[in-house]
């Protein structure tokens, strides 16, 4: 019953010429469209490649930190070591450079610390500078092709020597889809830079507690 329903209704299976519409809708922006799909193809890669790395390398495994404390306070620093060693998240790394240093003076300890922070950090945040430059570019691009629009529309008129809707409608087309699309590429790239962002920067509390915990073991 539901599948006959759906086979005999038009608005769910003309999901094909809805599609084959749109593309032709798209088609109408100009060559402009070009490289704000690419630009929106790069935003969309860029958001799940790096939202996958970060959400791998900021996982805290709080019976990791909890394990490597106790193994310190009990002095055997070679299990703690082992600990963090099969550990392959950013958190392991950062603590295996203060255990690296044990033994020296505290502000060496922390020293090195920060130093592995900072650079866990900045491969997270790798490549995130591009989603802000698209966020930046694509409406620009966008605008371009509302200009190129105006022009066409009057480069017609000149042509006919008349005004109606038939003359300008192309030129009214490729204006509206450029701006329309150029702006949604550019907000898709800002809220994405934005949600990395957020989520860097919530490891980055959650890491300093977990730090603080170590020091404080030492």
């Amino acid at each position: 019953m539901i599948l006959t329903l759906i086979t005999s209704n038009p608005t769910v299976t003309g999901s094909p010429d809805q599609v084959n519409n749109l593309l032709d809708l798209l088609m109408k922006g100009g060559v402009i469209m070009i490289p704000i799909a690419l630009l929106s193809i790069i935003s969309v890669y860029l958001f799940f490649e790096r939202y996958s790395y970060i959400k791998n390398k900021s996982a805290i495994d709080n019976g990791l930190v909890h394990s490597i404390v106790m193994e310190l306070k009990n002095g055997h620093k070679d299990k703690a070591l082992i600990y963090i060693q099969n550990n392959h998240s950013s958190i392991g790394r950062i603590l295996e450079s203060g255990l690296e240093k044990v033994g020296n003076p505290i502000t060496e300890i922390e020293s090195n610390i920060e130093s592995a922070t900072n650079l866990e950090i900045t491969k997270m945040e790798k490549d995130t500078g591009y989603l802000g430059i698209i966020a930046g570019i694509a409406p620009m691009l966008g605008f371009i092709g509302t200009i190129a629009g105006v022009i066409k529309i009057f480069y017609d008129i000149s042509l006919a020597d008349n005004i109606s809707i038939g003359i300008i409608s192309t030129g009214l087309y490729q204006k509206m889809i450029c701006s329309g699309t150029g702006l949604f590429v550019g907000v898709l790239a800002y809220t994405a830079y934005h949600i990395l962002q957020m989520k860097i920067d919530r490891y980055t509390i959650n890491l300093q507690e977990s730090l603080i915990q170590f020091l404080k073991a030492l």
